[in-house]
């Protein structure tokens, strides 16, 4: 069964067997293949470390609500979110029996979402500290919070160091320290000593709040590349597992060590032709006529362009996978449409699915071989698919 978005808003679902989907440009988004990369995930990081699955950013494109009921489903005790408002929102669609962690903290005027919706926030400084033990002294409620140290990161975090934080705690009376996080620059480079570098400094400063008697209940510092490349030293008692989980791992640098996680894409995009056609010899193709067709050709168009996600560097320069065989992508993508050239087959006509991403057979194209062309990462490209490209669950 398939269920389009509106099936998850109480309506009845949209089944199909054979039949694709009605909408020009769709994405299918494999439920039991998120499952699969999760508890792919928790079997290589072992029963003693809890994985914390991020669904920020619209869980990468896959639609956060839907990923956190699937791992909901698996057991999952933490989620982990950018905002407050990404955390409220899992909170309005039902999911309230994990804790979330809000990693990009909270402003002043987030502070009484953060309360209704018993969300746990990173706090990133010790000025952020103060501000919410008073938050918790007004609400009533002790707020569990985990502190993040910028351990060479260069972004969010505090670079306080251990007296200053331990003296921050002793102000504390009502909100109380839960974990100690960090977070890796470089997890998969291995031509650099940044990560074990960053790991040192961590535990330093947990190493001196011990020693003060502050013992926090979580330590956590590693993301997806940590865990598929078995930085183990990372792993602590919790593992932030966000892009495995949609089945993808970064390329490493340098004499990388075998990559321990096998996971898959969940996601595959489609876009319809609206029109195929055969053109003469010199045609030129789209926007600038950046394109002229040296021979006589047969051209399709594609229902989506660079609003639905699809990169405007790969104009001229990607491909998309047309009845089972890669063909390129003909002059500048526009905003709504996207020529590529069908000279070799005759199988498709208006109306016909086109991917944009995933596999036709032994075909494949994923976010990762899309980055390189485009100049991106796969992240960029998963995260890129606008929200008018409809998510539809198998």
């Amino acid at each position: 069964m398939i269920t389009s978005p509106a099936a998850e808003e109480g309506s009845a679902p949209f089944r199909i067997d054979s039949v694709s989907p009605p909408y020009r440009s769709y994405v299918l988004i494999s439920r039991d293949q998120i499952a699969r990369n999760y508890r792919n995930v928790r079997a290589v990081v072992g029963p003693k470390v809890d994985v914390a699955g991020v669904v920020k950013a619209d869980a990468y494109g896959h639609g956060a609500l839907e990923v956190a009921r699937v791992l909901v489903r698996e057991g999952v005790k933490w989620l982990a979110v950018s905002s407050v408002e990404e955390g409220a929102n899992l909170r309005a669609g039902g999911i309230h029996q994990t804790r979330i962690l809000v990693m990009g903290g909270f402003l002043p005027y987030e502070s009484e979402a953060l309360v209704e919706h018993d969300l746990t926030p990173a706090v990133h400084s010790l000025e952020q500290m103060r501000e919410l033990d008073s938050l918790a002294h007004a609400s009533g409620k002790p707020i569990p919070f985990h502190l993040k140290i910028d351990s060479g990161m260069g972004r969010l975090g505090t670079r306080a160091g251990a007296p200053e934080i331990l003296a921050a705690l002793a102000e504390l009376r009502h909100a109380r320290l839960e974990g100690l996080m960090t977070h890796f620059a470089s997890a998969a480079d291995y031509t650099s000593s940044q990560t074990a570098d960053q790991l040192v400094y961590f535990h330093a400063i947990c190493a001196a709040l011990r020693q003060a008697g502050v013992n926090a209940l979580r330590l956590h510092t590693s993301s997806t590349n940590a865990i598929g490349y078995g930085r183990s030293e990372g792993w602590h008692d919790m593992v932030r597992a966000g892009h495995a989980l949609y089945g993808y791992i970064s390329p490493a640098r340098g004499d990388a060590p075998r990559q321990l996680l096998d996971v898959q894409p969940a996601l595959t995009w489609k876009a319809r032709l609206l029109a195929v056609k055969d053109v003469p010899e010199g045609t030129l193709v789209g926007y600038g006529g950046t394109f002229r067709a040296l021979r006589p050709m047969r051209i399709g168009i594609l229902g989506a362009g660079y609003a639905d996600g699809l990169f405007h560097r790969l104009s001229n320069r990607g491909k998309v996978i047309a009845d089972g065989q890669l063909t390129p992508i003909l002059g500048t993508i526009s905003m709504d449409l996207t020529t590529i050239d069908l000279s070799h087959t005759t199988a498709l006509g208006p109306g016909d699915d086109v991917t944009l991403l995933g596999c036709e057979g032994e075909v494949r194209l994923d976010a990762q071989q899309i980055a390189r062309v485009a100049g991106t990462i796969s992240y960029n490209i998963l995260c890129g698919i606008n929200a008018r490209v409809r998510r539809v669950y198998i």
